[in-house]
């Protein structure tokens, strides 16, 4: 039987789709250069005012935890409220409070911004995610979600080069306001211009693109029903599956740099190009995992089965590549292996997002993707200080690496062994 390929559906969902898709790719890049914008300036900031190294650390954690923490009740308001009123909120609270750092000169208001930004940015990926399956049909969704996920990769790549250039020009805290405002401009656009699926009265046609059935009745997501969720194994599974993708990321995300100026004795300036090499590899991982998805589900693969060879082959192949990292001998070698373990950690995470939904009913997606993410953030959120702690009492990321590998591959096994069962919309 020759393959199913995908038709375009009626105009109005493709223009939906195209907005979308577009929106979501520009507002995941400022949402990383946001996100990293505090780690740029930090130096900077600390020989300003003075804060020591233990308070940048607080409040770097301050917008982890406040992040993570945000990922519960974002999910339940997404499902209930729609991505349009919620998203718009989120991206208007952090544009504020990323102005608001460039004006602030206390602690005290530092650790305020850094959470109400990570409280403003939390919406982002489960936003993301529920547009997706709320505009494309299951065989189409996977590239789109992938370019969500790229635009992550390109926002860490981009950030370094053009925040740098804007803190030179004019100073840290032009930066944080100048990066605010282009944020909220985004934030005023998405409200008047983005539909909600569940809001629309779609025509037979437009139902049928996707995937829908004409009279398919609008169910709602009620508190009851996602308290019952933490007492799935999938739900289980999922979240320490993925916490085996963050693990790694998290690790790379806060010592990449660090480790290349350590153990492989590159200088500051060249450690600034080279680290911006992988992640252009995990841009290209989440984008490939996009298209493989959608290849195999239009073979007539299930979308449960293909996200998890996808998910679990990508992440095998990361922890492999990380202890090539740690083995290799040659600075050379150790980019190249750092390349191909942040591209399979990338192209696993992107099926990650695609499982999230095809497990889940329809109107709990956001619900789901957002506890697989907090899940998982708590388990990432041990990456960073696991190897400080090591890095302390051996000098050495050899012992880290391996036990990053460890991380993946658990994920890995954590994915294929305990997410087995959908997700029925009968636990109401």
């Amino acid at each position: 039987m020759a393959p199913e390929v995908a038709h375009p559906g009626p105009s109005r969902v493709r223009r939906m789709r195209f907005f979308a898709v577009s929106f979501l790719f520009i507002a995941g890049i400022v949402n990383y250069l946001d996100r990293t914008s505090f780690s740029i300036a930090n130096t900077s900031i600390r020989a300003d005012l003075g804060l020591s190294g233990t308070r940048i650390g607080a409040l770097l954690s301050a917008f982890s935890l406040a992040y993570g923490i945000a990922q519960l009740p974002i999910g339940l308001m997404l499902d209930r409220l729609g991505s349009r009123v919620i998203l718009a909120a989120g991206m208007f609270v952090w544009s504020l409070a990323q102005m608001a750092t460039g004006m602030v000169s206390s602690f005290g208001g530092f650790m305020a911004t850094r959470i109400s930004l990570g409280a403003g940015e939390a919406p982002m990926m489960p936003c993301g995610v529920k547009v997706m399956n709320d505009w494309f049909s299951v065989r189409d969704r996977g590239l789109p979600t992938g370019l969500l996920t790229a635009s992550n990769t390109l926002g860490v790549t981009l950030a370094p080069p053009v925040l740098t250039v804007i803190m030179l020009a004019f100073g840290w805290r032009a930066m944080f306001v100048s990066v605010g405002i282009f944020s909220l401009l985004l934030s005023l656009a998405w409200y008047p211009l983005y539909r909600d699926r569940e809001r629309v009265a779609l025509t037979a046609a437009e139902a049928a693109s996707l995937g829908l059935e004409p009279e398919q009745p609008r169910m709602e997501m009620s508190l009851r029903v996602w308290k019952r969720l933490f007492r799935l194994r999938t739900i289980w599974g999922m979240m320490l599956g993925f916490g085996g993708i963050n693990y790694t990321t998290w690790l790379y995300l806060s010592w990449l740099p660090g480790y290349l100026q350590a153990e492989r004795h590159l200088t500051i300036a060249r450690t600034g190009w080279v680290a911006i090499i992988p992640y252009l590899f995990g841009t290209l991982g989440s984008v490939v995992s996009g298209g493989a998805s959608n290849r195999l589900i239009r073979r007539g693969i299930a979308p449960i089965t293909a996200c998890k060879i996808l998910i679990v082959g990508g992440m095998f192949c990361s922890a492999l590549s990380t202890l090539g990292v740690a083995y290799t001998a040659t600075a050379t070698g150790a980019v190249i292996c750092v390349s191909i373990a942040i591209f399979f950690i990338y192209f696993g995470g992107n099926a990650g997002w695609g499982l999230a939904q095809a497990m889940s009913p329809a109107h709990m997606v956001a619900s789901v993707s957002a506890i697989q993410n907090f899940g998982s953030f708590v388990c990432a959120s041990l990456a960073p200080i696991i190897t400080g702690w090591l890095l302390d009492h051996t000098h050495s990321f050899h012992i880290a690496l391996m036990i990053c590998s460890l991380a993946t591959t658990l994920g890995a096994l954590s994915y294929w062994f305990i997410v087995k069962d959908p997700i029925d919309a009968g636990i109401e």
